[in-house]
């Protein structure tokens, strides 16, 4: 794991130590609900700044303090040239990117080459801090379970930023975790339901019967059950690609909608987005679905509904659906947050022509958007937009250059 690895390559386009600095990447600095993506040590031990907090927070009387805006477009770079170090020690297929900032490796294989385990982590920590000058963390296991509860629990806190977990070791490493949310894989509502069960620690889930948790959890439960212990049976090299059961964007607005069009604006927009993916993919969709959250000053959450359509991946044809979607169900408040999806996936067979068009002019609106959609791959989505992303309310402009979510 790179530590901190936003706010660390921030220190390094700075000539800064990442050790020493006091910086924080913060998405929305200009707003007192700015969100930090990533924090300094400095920052953590000295402010107790870290992932999570917000910008009223921060205290900005410290003038060592360096407010960083994230550049996803750089991080996602330096996270290239990471992996390209990792491939120096690991073949492809035995490297599992797990998140921008964690990857799992599989060394069996790399022994003979480059010597013992400890041998090859330190010759690629060693590597990305002479070539990136950033500090790598890891966590080493017979299995990917046990280096991931090994980085997060000791690893992260060592000096030399290794901590090694084994088989026999479970008794004094994962039973003794205290807090079940510290385990990869349980969150606040599992760590809830478990404690329903009397289960409040790893020792007392590694002892309860299997029969049990299966019953109470269906598959998860089985999967905590092994966990426990220590199981992991996953292999690197053994890709598992999910077929996708739908297809859809969210977005949560950055003011309360008061004005019906300008909603209409943005579904618009995300539906384009939505649309150009069917058709990269190949696929059509036969139900569309339409969430709409209201204000938090509306006494009214909001509505959440779907329609079946016929089978199409063409956004002249999907825009009127959902916008007949809000219209309907729109109750005039205050919108928030947008959500669409779209569901019921089939592999495109062919082109369905309706007896109440015009045949050439649907070939032509198919045509189109196919040549839309690859000047969009190639110069960017914000290359071909419709005049309303110009107006009020319109977010697909801002939105097309980010990545993730935050500044490219």
């Amino acid at each position: 794991m790179l530590n901190r690895f936003f706010a660390s390559v921030e220190c390094v386009k700075r000539r800064l130590n990442p050790l020493e600095a006091y910086l924080v990447v913060m998405s929305n600095a200009e707003r007192a609900g700015g969100l930090v993506l990533a924090a300094t040590p400095k920052m953590k031990s000295v402010h107790h700044i870290k992932t999570g907090s917000r910008m009223y927070e921060l205290p900005t009387w410290d003038e060592r303090i360096i407010i960083a805006p994230p550049r996803m477009k750089l991080y996602l770079k330096v996270n290239a040239m990471i992996q390209a170090v990792f491939r120096r020690y690991v073949p492809a297929e035995f490297i599992h990117v797990y998140s921008i900032d964690e990857c799992f490796l599989d060394i069996t294989g790399s022994h003979l080459l480059f010597g013992s385990t400890d041998e090859i982590v330190r010759k690629i920590q060693r590597d990305i801090l002479e070539e990136l000058r950033l500090y790598v963390t890891v966590g080493i296991g017979d299995n990917p379970l046990l280096a991931k509860l090994a980085l997060d629990n000791v690893a992260k806190n060592r000096p030399d930023g290794i901590a090694e977990w084994r088989y026999e070791d479970v008794p004094e490493t994962i039973w003794k975790i205290k807090h079940l949310e510290d385990v990869c894989g349980i969150g606040h509502r599992t760590a809830a339901h478990l404690k329903r069960m009397g289960i409040f620690s790893m020792y007392q889930l590694s002892q309860t019967p299997l029969p049990v948790l299966k019953s109470a959890m269906g598959v998860i439960g089985e999967q905590l059950y092994y966990h426990a212990h220590g199981l992991d049976y996953s292999r690197l090299n053994e890709k598992y690609v999910p077929v996708n059961k739908s297809y859809g964007k969210s977005q949560i607005l950055e003011k309360d909608y008061h004005v019906p069009a300008e909603v209409e604006i943005v579904i618009r927009e995300m539906v384009e987005e939505v649309a150009m993916r069917l058709r990269q993919n190949h696929v059509d969709t036969s139900v569309i679905h339409l969430s709409i959250g209201y204000s938090k000053y509306s006494i009214k959450k909001g509505f959440s509904h779907q329609a079946k359509i016929p089978s199409t991946n063409s956004s002249h044809a999907l825009i009127p659906y959902f916008l007949e979607l809000f219209r309907r169900y729109n109750e005039r408040e205050p919108v928030r947050s947008i959500a669409i999806s779209c569901g019921k996936i089939t592999l495109k067979a062919g082109l369905q022509l309706n007896l109440f068009e015009d045949v050439n002019r649907t070939l032509n609106h198919e045509q189109l958007e196919v040549t839309v959609d690859k000047i969009r791959m190639r110069y960017g989505f914000k290359s071909l937009m419709h005049a309303s992303s110009l107006l009020n309310g319109a977010t697909g402009l801002k939105r097309s250059e980010m990545v993730g979510g935050h500044k490219g």
